[in-house]
Formats: C-alpha cells, structure tokens, sequence
C-alpha cells in the first residue's frame, strides 16, 4: 500500500469543476496579476481569520519581508524568535541588516518559550516573532505581555496554521500582522508559490499595499520604494475556491490527528501535545522517536510518506552560521530536531490507509530496540 504525504492530484480532481471555472474567469478576464479572484480571496481571507485586512503576495516569505519593512524594522535592530522554524522566518532579516535572536523552544509544543523569550531582550531588541508551528499556535498572551512591558513589535508567522485558534479565535489577528504562506503542500495551498498578510491596523495595510508594488499610488506614481510581490490571478482563484473547504479538511486532519494518538499510546512515541489554549489543525502530525533516521527510512521502504520538519535548527544552518551560534546553545529545539518525524495527516487519507502506517510503524520500532 502507498500513504503519500500528500495527494495533491486527488484533491484537484475533487474540485476539478469549481477550480477550472475560477481560472477560467481569470482568463476571461485577462486579470493575470492581481484583479478580481484576487480581491474576493482577500476579502473572504481576512473574514475567515476575523481581521479587517488581507493584503495577497507571491509568497510566505516575502509576507514575512514586508511585515518586517512596514512595521519599521530597521538594520542594527536585533529581532527575537525560534530556532525551530523554516528558514524564511529568519531569511529577510538577514538581508534587512537585522540581527535574528533565537530563544529555545517549549519541549512540549514546541513553540517558542516566552521565558526564553524574556531572557533574551536586550536595549536593540524591537519584535517578538511568533511561529505558530506544525498547526499550534504560540503562546500569545505570554509574548504580548512582553511585548507590551518592552514596547516591543510582535509578528506572527502563520505560514503552517491556517485556521488554528488560541483561546478560540483564529490565527492572523493575534498580532500587529501576520504572514501566511499558501505554497502548494499548506492546509490552505495554491497551485505554485503564493501568500497573504493579515491585520486590523489600517496605517500598516495601506503602507504594506504600497510595498508589494513598487512603492505605487499611481500608475506612474511612487511615494516609496517597494518590491513586486503581487499575488497572481490564478492563485486568487484557486485560494478562492478551496478556502471554502479548509474547516472540512483541518476536521479531517485532526480527526487523522485523533487516531494515530489513540493507536500509538503504547508505542515507544511521543505524540503531540496539544496546549489547552490551542484549536490544532495538524498541519504536521509529528511524533518523536529514537533512531529517528533509522525509522524514517523504514517507513519510506514501505511506500510512507514519512517527513522530517526540521532536522536542522536554525542556528546550525551554515547560511546563518555569521550569527555566531554554536552547537548546544539550544539544547531544547537540538534534541527535539533529532528525533521529530511527521506521519501523514491529510483528510482524504483512509482509514485502512492510517492503519497501514501504525502497523508498519509497530513493526519498524520492533525491530530497532
């Protein structure tokens, strides 16, 4: 039997109908940047994530790159965050001239620790950005009470949260702004690199508008320099159609969620803790292992679609080896990065498939005690 990581084929022929007919329109329209697809998901965006605002990009990374330019981040600020996250949370303040400052993570979320947090704020520290990893949210009310006592910025990164809740409203509206990404394989994915920001602060929308095409108030007009990074049509549409079905895949996932916890409690795993302040949408199901490389590649033999998210922290990436970490330095996101393992999740998964990968997983841990 075959359990992908994802089945990205078998989701468009589901919406085949719905989705041709929104890239139709596209086409119809000739509104390849931008246009209408693109303002209705912005609108519809910002009404699911219960924020005034939505602003489309081309991707994650660059919604990361301009919250950090339009809330004013500046080169010489030193900028706190986690070391467990992808590169792109970390990436744009690099090139910014802005120095990433890593507090080690919670061992039981696995988001950043606002206790960590806290030691790390010095007289150049202006932003907290928060990840809300695999699905979970950080803990917010921690990391705005210390914002607020140091008048610092918080961000949030909701790149792999699309729809999560803390204290029962959703992500994208828990900070001054927050960058999702929509790359293909997210909860909410477009069909090539696409993503969106969010907030409530009128100012830093129309600033953030500017910023992604070229600084422009007119045609011909810019009051300031900006970047191109517009969404494209096609993304709008496609977005567009199938946030109308992420609340039934985000139940799938955590209903997937719900029985790898019940089948593997008396495996040799630990499986993921969900905070009491949290609505999880499992972006990554991800357990911990011993022999972590050792089961990954037992599982691949077996046609599993079995990942690794992260192996490597950010501190000992060689790209951000000018930061000056060294190994140790955050033994916490270390130990949980060698031993993390992420089991398919996706709603259109069976359950003979999930059976298959729990009794393949029984036999792999058998075998390498």
């Amino acid at each position: 039997m075959e359990v992908p990581t994802l089945d990205l084929h078998g989701q468009y022929m589901n919406l085949k109908e719905e989705i041709d007919a929104a890239m139709g329109e596209v086409l119809d329209n000739t509104a390849f940047i931008l246009g209408p697809a693109v303002e209705e998901f912005e609108k519809d965006f910002a009404e699911y994530c219960g924020t005034d605002y939505c602003i489309g990009v081309n991707s994650g990374t660059a919604a990361l790159q301009l919250i950090y330019e339009a809330v004013g981040l500046q080169p010489g600020d030193e900028v706190i965050t986690t070391p467990m996250t992808f590169i792109a949370t970390a990436e744009p303040l690099v090139h910014m001239g802005i120095k990433p400052v890593f507090a080690d993570i919670n061992p039981e979320t696995y988001n950043i620790d606002p206790a960590k947090v806290e030691e790390k704020i010095t007289d150049n520290t202006t932003a907290i950005i928060a990840v809300h990893l695999y699905g979970q949210p950080a803990d917010m009310d921690e990391l705005q009470k210390l914002a607020d006592l140091h008048d610092l910025k918080l961000i949030e990164d909701s790149a792999q949260s699309h729809g999560s809740k803390y204290n029962g409203q959703r992500v994208g509206g828990l900070a001054e702004a927050s960058a999702f990404s929509f790359y293909p394989g997210k909860n909410l994915g477009a069909f090539g690199d696409a993503g969106a920001i969010t907030t409530n602060d009128s100012k830093l929308v129309e600033k953030l508008q500017k910023l992604r095409d070229h600084g422009r108030d007119e045609k011909y007009g810019h009051s300031m320099l900006g970047h191109n990074e517009r969404m494209d049509g096609f993304q709008g549409a496609v977005l567009g159609v199938k946030l109308k079905y992420l609340e039934q895949w985000n139940e799938g996932r955590r209903k997937n969620a719900a029985f790898y916890n019940e089948k593997l409690e008396k495996m040799p795993v630990l499986t993921p803790h969900v905070a009491d302040y949290a609505e999880h949408v499992f972006h990554q199901y991800v357990i911990r292992v011993k022999n972590r490389d050792k089961v990954v590649e037992g599982l691949h033999s077996h046609d599993i679609g079995a990942g690794v998210h992260y192996p490597i922290p950010l501190h000992r990436q060689p790209s951000l080896s000018l930061l000056g970490y060294r190994e140790g330095d955050f033994p916490v996101s270390e130990k949980v990065a060698s031993e993390v393992l992420s089991l398919p999740v996706f709603s259109a998964l069976t359950e003979e498939q999930l059976q298959y990968v729990v009794d393949t997983l029984d036999e792999i841990l058998e075998n390498s005690t």
